[in-house]
């Protein structure tokens, strides 16, 4: 006897904005449970912290330096159960240019 693996979306977002990224992810989960599939998430992941040290004159002053920093805030919704409808509707879902997805199956 075969048996029946439950069949199962991974959509991971991040983005450099944390109010665009929960927007996005309300209108996914949104989306998933009108279509009759369960949506589990969004699951907050570690926000990763990339710090730039620029020294501030181009000439001299090596003891003066700026910091930047950027944060890039990530989270990951489960769908199970998707039907064919599921899947079309995420697809014609309109998110920001700001937030990156990427989708497994």
């Amino acid at each position: 006897m075969a048996t029946l693996q439950q069949q199962k979306i991974r959509i991971r977002l991040q983005a450099f904005d944390r109010r665009l990224l929960d927007t996005s992810c309300e209108k996914i989960v949104d989306t998933a449970n009108r279509t009759n599939a369960t949506a589990i998430g969004p699951i907050p992941l570690p926000t990763k912290r990339r710090i730039y040290c620029v020294l501030r004159s181009p000439h001299v002053d090596k003891d003066s330096r700026e910091h930047f920093e950027t944060r890039t805030h990530r989270r990951i919704i489960d769908i199970y159960q998707p039907s064919s409808k599921t899947i079309d509707a995420l697809m014609k879902l309109d998110l920001p240019s700001g937030v990156d997805i990427e989708v497994k199956l």
